[in-house]
């Protein structure tokens, strides 16, 4: 690893950030206090109540049906609005608006804070030789049609790169044709597509020990995200061509299929099986939950290494255990080359479950984040539903992940932007201590 430049700036910054969130909270308690010294306690129980009861609301809404899904809506819509008018009867809303609004701005500074003390860094390798016959496969589709808007062929071209455009109407085995591009003496492999595309190209280049290329014209590009490439211009990945360097980094494999990011398991991976999701994400999970937030036929069970995950609602394998566990930057694996998954179980079944995990984050007990470097998921049934880098699929009982460590060599561009990881979860003892010095 090489850090990035600036680390002492974005140091000084961090303190300043840290002593502007102590700041903002001590002057929030302040504010609340004046309220409750000013309107009694009484104004500060009723405060508390309504979050707890719009969180039951929330959880009524999402987990239920007919009359309870109602009464949810309007307890969630309800209690808040029953506070404001409390508040406004005892002359006191204007000052908990302005703690709320306080309260907010301090944890935008903490979690500014937390990031700018992050490792921000690119994975260095090694340089080899300019590949002499690199072959592109490219999905025109992919990303909204960013081959076509950044003119991903024609630069692919003039850098002496073979390129074969997907046919997605066909339903071209790409696979196969990273095959077929082997065979006929590729000596480099490369992607512009989605992360199920790219996993599937990356195995053929593993099984070959050839280069792999990774170029961003995915929708969200997490594989790339990870590997600090440029996401807002596909096209300065196939800089690497030219001017590139080697990376090896792990390759995850779901009985027997490649993934490169993520395996999903239960209540997402239930969703996304359905055809109406694509068209209406948000309607299709709402529809769904209930039942499968309270089936308990289809529970998942789990062995990660020497610990047992049991009757989990959803299960999230990861290639690579995933940064600091901040929900702001859960998307960010630190690392691609430490030769263990991440591994991510959900259990919550009552309304206080779920608000406990809104507020406590990974420290609640609904929530279960390990590593291991195989996992095997169970059910009470032949088949179950598996999200692979975000592509359903059915796959056989039981289903097992493992990673094949540093098996894929990918050629990255010398100059990229790099990635930064959090230093630390959320918690205002460390940024007490960031404040005065003191933080590691």
């Amino acid at each position: 690893m090489e850090p990035l430049n600036g680390s002492g700036r974005r140091r000084g910054a961090a303190r300043l950030l840290a002593r502007c969130a102590l700041l903002l909270l001590v002057a929030s308690v302040l504010v609340v206090l004046l309220v409750v010294g000013t309107a009694g306690p009484l104004v500060l129980v009723s405060g508390i109540g309504g979050i707890v009861v719009s969180a039951v609301g929330l959880w009524w809404l999402v987990a239920r049906r007919g009359l309870l899904r109602v009464a949810g809506v309007l307890l969630a819509v309800g209690a808040p609005v029953g506070v404001l008018l409390h508040f406004t009867s005892e002359g006191v809303w204007g000052n908990a608006l302005l703690a709320i609004g306080l309260y907010g701005v301090a944890l935008l500074c903490a979690r500014a804070a937390v990031r700018a003390t992050g490792k921000a860094y690119v994975m260095r390798g090694r340089t080899r030789p300019v590949p002499r016959r690199p072959v592109l496969i490219m999905n025109p589709e992919s990303g909204g049609g960013k081959v076509g808007r950044f003119g991903l062929v024609e630069r692919a071209e003039q850098l002496g790169a073979e390129v074969h455009l997907l046919d997605t109407k066909a339903g071209t085995d790409v696979e196969a044709l990273a095959r077929e591009a082997v065979a006929a003496g590729a000596d480099l492999l490369g992607v512009a597509g989605g992360d199920g595309t790219q996993a599937l190209v990356a195995r053929v280049a593993a099984d070959n020990d050839l280069p792999f290329l990774v170029i961003s014209a995915g929708t969200r590009n997490h594989f790339a995200m990870d590997l600090g490439l440029d996401r807002t211009d596909p096209a300065r990945c196939l800089d690497a061509l030219t001017d590139g360097e080697e990376v090896r980094v792990d390759l995850g494999s779901v009985s027997g299929r490649p993934f490169v990011n993520t395996v999903s398991f239960g209540v997402y991976a239930d969703i996304v099986q359905r055809p109406e999701y694509r068209d209406a994400k948000a309607g299709t999970a709402l529809d769904l939950m209930p039942d499968l937030l309270g089936d308990s036929s289809r529970r998942l069970d789990a062995t990660a290494g020497d610990k047992r995950l049991l009757d989990q609602q959803a299960i999230l394998v990861s290639n690579n255990p995933y940064a600091a566990p901040d929900p702001m930057a859960s998307g960010l694996r630190a690392r691609l080359d430490r030769g263990k998954l991440g591994v991510i179980g959900l259990r919550v079944e009552t309304a206080g479950q779920a608000a406990d995990l809104a507020v406590r984050g990974t420290r609640s007990s609904g929530l279960s984040v390990l590593t291991a470097r195989g996992v095997e998921v169970t059910a009470d049934a032949d088949t179950i539903p598996v999200a692979v880098d975000g592509e359903a699929l059915t796959l056989p009982t039981p289903v097992v992940c493992t990673l094949r460590p540093r098996a894929l060599r990918v050629l990255v561009p010398r100059n990229r932007p790099g990635t930064a990881a959090p230093s630390s979860p959320l918690n205002w003892r460390w940024i007490t201590a960031l404040a005065v010095g003191r933080a590691r």
